[in-house]
């Protein structure tokens, strides 16, 4: 059902690192993020919003560039690799295997590389940032739902084994996965050591779906809904309160100002130890929901962010999930 995983690759990714996202206004683009889900401003210019979360020493895991003739747009997804040998390794295996690989340099960065995996999602990998003081005990600044560190993306692909096979042998192994009969529909991998760094879901892609944020209380989920609604972003708390089937953690989804997608949630369980198999879901009874709540609505399956400059390939069969439109269709029926 799955394919192989190295556990020896040719160079150490280590974790979801940054998000680079295009905005239409900058300056309401930062109060959401900074008066809704909490995040600090690392630095910022007349184009360019750095952010982090409380307990991020990094300089940034969101950037904000300003574009106003092509916002709601991801730029590129990052992922740490652990020393800058790395990132030499790296450049060595994209170009041995016919695949985008470029220098480049980047404000408050060190060495990063631009790679783009065979369906042409754009990553962007360094092994250093600068670094800014952790504020997650700094209870006097605290905003919002007091995120406090990037965990992960979603991605669409238009065939999920096959991009499934590209990151396992880059050491990305599988918490857990979406299956029907046969067929992989979503692959949710991780190297950090929890269950998820990026989640693969069969659908038109590349694109993004979301990016996700933790917070340190339960409560804290609830806080980003009331803060989306006090700020005049309520219509865009998408998804949630919930909890997930796979992974198993309370969530939120709400939409930013130019419709991208976050979420927070409260963490994940350990995945270290190599005995540990992947759990099977299957997508004939799943609406990605555990036990209670209501399926996602529509949109939530079908609309992503597009990554700037990559042209979108459909899958050879039509995602056809549990949404909210078809169980209230299906109910009414009965």
């Amino acid at each position: 059902m799955l394919p192989p995983v190295n556990l020896r690759p040719s160079f150490n990714i280590t974790r979801s690192s940054h998000v680079r996202l295009t905005v239409a206004d900058l300056a309401e683009s930062r109060n959401f993020y900074v008066n809704v889900l909490g995040l600090v401003v690392s630095d910022e210019d007349e184009r360019t919003c750095y952010l982090r979360g409380l307990s991020e020493a990094c300089h940034h895991s969101l950037v904000l560039e300003l574009d106003e003739d092509g916002a709601g747009r991801c730029r590129r997804i990052g992922f740490r690799v652990f020393f800058d040998d790395d990132l030499d390794l790296a450049y060595a295996w994209f170009r041995a295997r016919g695949l985008p690989a470029e220098w480049v340099d980047v404000p408050y960065q060190g060495r990063t590389l631009h790679v783009s995996d065979p369906i042409g999602t754009p990553l962007e990998l360094c092994a250093h940032m600068e670094t800014r003081p952790r504020l997650h005990i700094n209870f006097e600044q605290y905003k919002g739902a007091h995120a406090q560190r990037l965990d992960h993306y979603q991605t669409f692909a238009p065939d999920t084994y096959e991009l499934c096979a590209f990151y396992g042998e880059l050491g990305f192994r599988n918490s857990e996965y979406l299956a029907h009969g046969d067929k992989l529909l979503g692959a949710f991998m991780y190297r950090k050591g929890t269950c998820l760094d990026l989640a693969i879901v069969e659908n038109t892609g590349p694109a993004l779906h979301h990016f996700a944020y933790t917070v340190s209380e339960s409560h804290d989920i609830f806080t980003a809904c009331d803060w989306a609604g006090i700020a005049g972003y309520g219509d865009g708390v998408e998804r949630g309160p919930g909890r997930h089937g796979p992974g198993g953690m309370l969530f939120a989804y709400l939409r930013d100002p130019d419709g991208h997608r976050v979420e927070v949630f409260n963490s994940h369980y350990q995945t270290i130890d190599t005995e540990i198999e992947p759990v099977r879901w299957d997508a004939g009874s799943l609406s990605t929901n555990a036990r209670w709540g209501l399926p996602a609505q529509e949109k939530w399956y079908f609309e992503a962010s597009p990554f700037v400059g990559v042209p979108q390939i459909p899958p050879a069969e039509p995602p056809k999930p549990m949404s909210l439109e078809r169980f209230l269709l299906e109910q009414s029926e009965h």
